[in-house]
């Protein structure tokens, strides 16, 4: 291998998942020894990073998002239909209603970038979750005869918990991505397969508990999750702020907001994000009509409870399958490649559930309950192909320093897009008349979503042609933040063994290349200065 360039960083991978760093700088060079454990990509996480971190991962993704999302779907699904007796339109209106802290998650991250409890960022704000979420279900469960408006508050503070939780993880995944870039589709497939497996569990029990406890003691059990994130929060490993000064809060605020705006007039973040608003927004949610066209018993498919849940439950299992098919194949192709195919797919998948509502299945001698099956399945699998870039892509627009601020921006834009597609969707279901007993132009509504759903492929070239791996902001944006003010806030001390990046244009002040080896480096998340390498350099690693 030629000698690198001044400034330049290379890596020889060795056998036996050992490597080396090789680096010049200012003349003089060295090498230091790097581990990259074995046992694959799970393995690697495990040792790479702290395993109270993916103790948080998985609570949040997996816990209140996987099992809790899906317990939360079907109960809720039978809450509004059964309980509160609300049209169907009226149920996905609601439903919007209840992710609107889904929209604020901005404020959520300056709060955890900028303002620690009790000398800690991160720690807090997963108790403080928990708390909420345990606090709200049960209250849902507890009191029978709620209004419906006090059973949106209740479900609107326990989806308040929930986001402030998935900020808090995702403000860690951020600034590990922004570390260790080509660990970067590892942590989402890692955030998504907890997420799957999650979803997998809760569909499997959800038909069962609703049918033995009814939909509103099944929503008391989201309390459980909650506690989890309780819990994760109480163990995750982080080292106190130091010296912390309170009274430039204010200070920090501004700055962040501040390098909010400036990352956003930067055309190579403000036109991805403008693509995920528009294919979110437009993929028109109208789950609502098909949930109660499922359990309708004269014009629909008559499903049990218990059924209900096997269906989602096996469509789980094409979300596991949809992570892993990524993770092991599909993870290096281009951003715009991969959003292209799954956009297009997902328009595809969405002609079964047209196939289904026209019942063609029963001219094809395919039974309803099997087509379900198979329909969700594929449906969950092509939606995880479709979101995981999205994320990966979120996750390397983020700027040093305010890595939880920002990315919660960047999936409140995001959520933003779904809100508004329940939105759509409900209205598009009122002005069909899809109501509790008439479905008869449902088949238009599931027509009508298909044809959006192509309309984003006439934005693709808003989205970059680069690779998973490589790195998207100009060097310039990774320069802004500034190291003292970082060590005088006190980081957020998650370990990190070594930094390692596939197209690595900055280093960060805190990692110490000696020819012994490494050291472990402070991933401070406030104005944790980079400093430019003179050259890039690609480098090859197994991510």
């Amino acid at each position: 291998m030629e000698p690198p360039e001044d400034g330049d960083l290379r890596l020889q991978d060795a056998a036996g998942g050992a490597g080396s760093v090789s680096y010049t700088q200012g003349g003089s060079s060295g090498e230091c020894c790097v581990a990259f454990p074995g046992g694959g990509w799970l393995g690697r996480l495990s040792r790479e990073l702290h395993w109270s971190f993916l103790l948080a991962v998985v609570a949040v993704y997996g816990g209140c998002q996987g099992v809790g999302d899906a317990l939360n779907g079907v109960a809720s699904g039978y809450y509004w239909k059964d309980v509160q007796r609300v049209q169907p339109s009226a149920a996905q209106f609601y439903r919007g209603i209840t992710g609107a802290p889904w929209i604020v998650k901005p404020l959520w991250g300056l709060l955890t970038d900028v303002v620690p409890m009790a000398g800690y960022r991160r720690r807090p704000y997963l108790v403080v979750a928990g708390v909420i979420g345990v606090a709200s279900m049960l209250t849902l469960s507890l009191h029978h005869g709620l209004g419906i408006m006090a059973a949106v508050l209740a479900l609107t503070a326990q989806s308040t918990g929930a986001a402030i939780a998935d900020v808090t993880v995702d403000a860690l995944v951020a600034q590990k991505s922004i570390r260790h870039p080509p660990l970067a589709s590892d942590m989402q497939s890692m955030c998504g397969f907890s997420s799957s497996v999650g979803a997998l569990i809760g569909f499997s029990i959800s038909g069962l508990l609703v049918y033995s406890m009814g939909s509103q003691g099944a929503l008391g059990l989201l309390a459980i999750p909650s506690a989890l994130v309780f819990l994760a929060g109480i163990l995750l490993k982080e080292s106190p702020a130091t010296d912390f000064d309170y009274t430039q809060v204010h200070k920090e605020f501004y700055r962040a907001v501040q390098s909010m705006g400036t990352t956003l007039k930067c055309p190579e973040v403000w036109r991805p994000c403008l693509y995920m608003y528009v294919s979110l927004n437009l993929s028109l949610d109208i789950q609502g009509g098909m949930f109660y066209w499922y359990t309708d018993p004269v014009a629909g498919l008559a499903f049990s409870e218990g059924f209900i849940g096997l269906i989602y439950s096996i469509g789980s299992v094409g979300s596991i399958l949809g992570v892993l098919l990524y993770q092991s194949a599909l993870k290096d192709y281009p951003f715009r490649s991969m959003l292209l195919w799954s956009q297009v797919l997902s328009s595809l998948a969405g002609m079964l559930d047209l196939v289904l509502v026209t019942r063609l299945n029963l001219k094809m001698g395919i039974p309803g309950y099997f087509f379900v099956v198979i329909d969700n399945t594929i449906s969950q699998m092509v939606s995880q192909l479709k979101w995981l870039p999205l994320l990966v892509l979120s996750s390397k627009l983020c700027p040093s320093g305010i890595e939880g601020t920002f990315y919660a921006l960047l999936m409140s834009i995001q959520n933003a897009g779904v809100l508004m597609s329940a939105c759509w969707g409900g209205l598009l279901l009122h002005m069909l008349n899809v109501t509790r007993t008439e479905f008869s132009n449902l088949w238009i509504a599931v027509l009508i979503r298909n044809i959006s759903r192509l309309v984003p492929l006439t934005l693709l070239f808003l989205i970059p042609q680069s690779d998973h791996g490589s790195m998207l902001l100009p060097v310039e944006m990774l320069e802004e933040s500034e190291s003292a003010e970082a060590v005088k806030a006190g980081s957020d001390n998650t370990g990190f063994s070594v930094l390692v990046t596939e197209d690595s244009s900055c280093l960060s002040s805190n990692v110490v290349v000696q020819n012994e080896g490494t050291k472990e480096f402070d991933a401070g998340t406030i104005d944790v200065e980079l400093i430019p390498l003179m050259n890039k350099s690609r480098l090859t690693v197994d991510t």
